[in-house]
């Protein structure tokens, strides 16, 4: 064999700030139970459009204030529950603002559905009348209240209908009528695009307020999957919902116009496939021109077009197409002027920053490097400076800069670690966010001029001070070079009386999912140190597939995905051997989602690496998964057989070495239930001994009462006994 060379690199934190400065032990409950949990906001913080000022709720949950962002003094109190006229509630959820600010939409309520989508009783508050009514006459609670850009309608779902509030006659339409359950749905998103996509709204008003347009799901041919959800009945009843495997039929999709003035819906025939994606629609400045962002169902080509409400006529904007797959996050990024738009591609290899005319003819490349940009924060565009954050400085970390017209770059974060910020409306201010693995959360106000801190509106001082009376070691940053030759980056935290003659278990941290990043600055206290405190090394990892190191790296594993990301965890636990102080033969594993799959795939390939492991609902087989995330990275199982069957843990169940918990909860509409009762049935069929423990009617989060606790305390005592 290869010999294996550990490559130690930004070992930042040997003798870092908090490492054993007290004497109390890290406990389960303290983890679980939030005692290192950092305060993590400072509210809401909602710009309003001068970008001078900006909203907030009150902690109490009954007002709406305004707030001066040179000062952060509030100058007015835009609604009150106590003195709205015939307001019927106390408190309330969220609240939404009309362009003029003569309206805002009260909701409260909340009722999830999936992931991201919620109904709730939603109120139209008259600000200069200081009154309170329900928003729909109907009495049903409502999903993704839009309004118009001029402040006079709003726009709802209801029972997979669109409706119509016009304020200025009191009057609601009706606008669509053939919604219905798990058959058809207009304006809001289904299941997949909702998960996979992280859209739950696809309709889009026209600048001048004449036309609504959206997007209609026809999910009934898609197949139906049951979902046993037994509560406390003596006879268990069904959740059915639509969900689409890879390979098998998704919504029919068709994009429509609503002309307010005459009610006519139109529908527009933009030029998609037949199993084609719009994840995305919106409009330009200009009312004729309605932004339409299309994907095929390979996602390997994006076309954007322009496209006349009125007229139905469209035009090609933009065509990007990469051989692998476009990461459909830099769709919702993408940035509109007056002038034009930013686009973020990775056709040089990295992710960067590329500004387009109306036309769609490239004006300039905003960024470049062999580095990649993460966020398009946006452009401003009185003096067409782009705002961005990226990993240039290292993958394990994020700055933002600013790029002037004349392409002079800015930096604006001034620590080293993990920032990110929210701009003002006219990027006169921002709030920027900053951690690294020594720092809690600090959250600060700039003026984006000078960069001066205006105030500091949380930093975290009493996690400081707890942490002090703590006993513990801080992360450890390195870099481990794998038989195959890959530098993966990693951390690691040792016990509190961490001693280097000794020989101590480890207990390998991931997720590895494509883009993911698990190993990077910021500060986290969790799981970890638990188990360091009860002797266990821990380490995180990060290999082929994951985040901030370029195109080449983020995407070899497509068509085979599961294959080189277990490759890379199990060479990268053999490479640990090189450490006089850890125990080779006592190396665990453990992962949720497809961190679970990826536990699972090791201790099915890794020829015994691993001594334990855990895998939490975990993927077992991506035929088992949704089209749309899994044909990105692997197109559809009817054309990757080979790929499918590789990277398929049920398939490879008669090869684990290892003992495994396997874990799920019963109601997981994300990763079914039937993952893991699949796995455990090849792995029974093969002979091979397990364990494994289900917590009812939880979904993907497993939580909910004392589930969390009862959850790490399974996994804890589970690898103090195995490993």
């Amino acid at each position: 064999m290869k010999k294996i060379v550990i490559i130690l690199v930004s070992l930042l934190f040997i003798s870092g700030a908090y490492a054993q400065q007290g004497s109390k032990r890290v406990e389960l409950m303290d983890v679980v139970g939030g005692t290192f949990r950092q305060e993590t906001g400072v509210g809401d913080v909602r710009s309003m459009p001068d970008g001078e000022y900006y909203t907030q709720m009150n902690n109490a949950g009954n007002m709406v204030i305004k707030y001066s962002y040179r000062t952060g003094q509030p100058v007015d109190t835009l609604f009150n529950t106590l003195t709205a006229r015939d307001c019927t509630f106390d408190t309330f959820d969220d609240y939404m603002i009309s362009s003029t600010g003569f309206r805002m939409v009260i909701l409260r309520g909340r009722e999830s559905i999936y992931r991201r989508s919620f109904k709730s009783e939603a109120f139209d508050y008259d600000v200069r009348r200081n009154m309170v009514k329900p928003l729909s006459e109907t009495g049903s609670k409502v999903m993704i209240p839009t309004f118009s850009p001029d402040g006079r309608m709003c726009a709802y779902v209801i029972d997979n209908n669109i409706w119509l509030k016009k304020f200025d006659f009191d009057t609601e339409i009706q606008v669509t009528k053939d919604g219905a359950l798990n058959q058809i749905i207009n304006g809001a998103t289904d299941w997949v695009y909702e998960e996979e996509f992280s859209v739950t709204n696809l309709m889009a008003w026209s600048p001048d307020s004449e036309y609504l347009t959206f997007v209609r799901f026809d999910e009934t041919d898609v197949p139906e999957y049951d979902m046993q959800v037994y509560g406390d009945e003596y006879y268990p009843g069904y959740y059915r919902y639509k969900y689409p495997k890879a390979g098998e039929r998704n919504s029919t999709i068709t994009l429509h116009s609503y002309n307010v003035e005459t009610r006519e819906i139109s529908p527009l025939n933009v030029p998609i496939d037949k199993d084609g994606y719009i994840p995305r629609i919106t409009f330009t400045s200009d009312p004729t021109q309605l932004v339409v962002m299309i994907l095929n169902r390979h996602q390997s080509l994006f076309n954007m077009y322009y496209v006349n409400p009125k007229s139905g006529v469209s035009r090609l904007i933009l065509k990007d197409e990469n051989k692998r797959y476009i990461d459909s996050d830099w769709l919702n990024a993408i940035q509109f002027t007056n002038a034009g738009f930013l686009y973020v591609s990775e056709k040089e290899g990295y992710a960067h920053i590329y500004q387009y005319s109306n036309t769609g003819v490239q004006q300039r490349q905003v960024t470049q490097g062999n580095w990649d940009v993460t966020q398009l924060i946006g452009v401003d565009e009185v003096t067409n400076t782009v705002y961005y954050e990226s990993a240039e400085e290292s993958p394990l970390r994020r700055s933002v800069y600013k790029v002037d017209a004349k392409g002079v770059k800015t930096r604006l974060s001034t620590q080293t670690g993990t920032n990110s910020t929210e701009f003002s409306a006219n990027y006169a201010f921002y709030i920027n966010r900053f951690t690294n693995a020594n720092t809690p959360l600090q959250i600060t106000l700039h003026e984006t001029k000078t960069g001066k801190v205006l105030r500091v509106l949380q930093d975290n001082a009493g996690l400081k001070s707890k942490l002090e009376s703590y006993s513990f070691k801080p992360k450890e940053f390195m870099t481990l070079k794998t038989a195959s030759g890959y530098e993966l980056n990693a951390w690691m935290i040792k016990p509190p009386n961490f001693d280097a003659s000794k020989k101590y278990p480890v207990m390998v941290f991931q997720y590895s999912g494509p883009n993911s990043q698990t190993v990077t600055d910021r500060f986290e206290f969790g799981w970890e140190q638990y188990l360091a405190t009860n002797g266990i090394i821990c380490i995180g990892v990060d290999g082929r597939g994951t985040g901030a190191r370029g195109e080449e790296f983020r995407k070899c594993t497509y068509l085979n995905m599961g294959e080189l990301e277990a490759k890379d965890l199990v060479e990268a636990a053999q490479s640990l051997s090189q450490f006089s102080f850890i125990d080779s033969k006592r190396l665990g594993i453990w992962g949720w989602s497809f961190g679970g799959y990826t536990t699972l795939m090791a201790l099915c390939t890794g020829n015994g690496t691993f001594k334990t492991g855990i895998s939490v609902a975990p993927v077992t087989d991506w035929r088992y998964y949704d089209t749309v995330y899994t044909e990105r990275y692997m197109r559809t199982p009817q054309e990757n057989a080979n790929g499918y069957n590789a990277t398929s843990p049920i398939r490879l169940a008669r090869n684990l070495q290892g003992k495994l918990l396997l874990i799920h909860g019963t109601a997981d509409d994300n990763v079914h239930f039937k993952q893991s009762l699949d796995f455990a049935e090849a792995l029974v069929q093969a002979g091979k001994q397990f364990d494994m423990h289900v917590y009812k009617d939880r979904d993907h989060g497993i939580a909910g009462g004392n589930t969390r606790l009862h959850l790490y305390t399974k996994m804890s005592l589970y690898l103090i006994e195995n490993l």
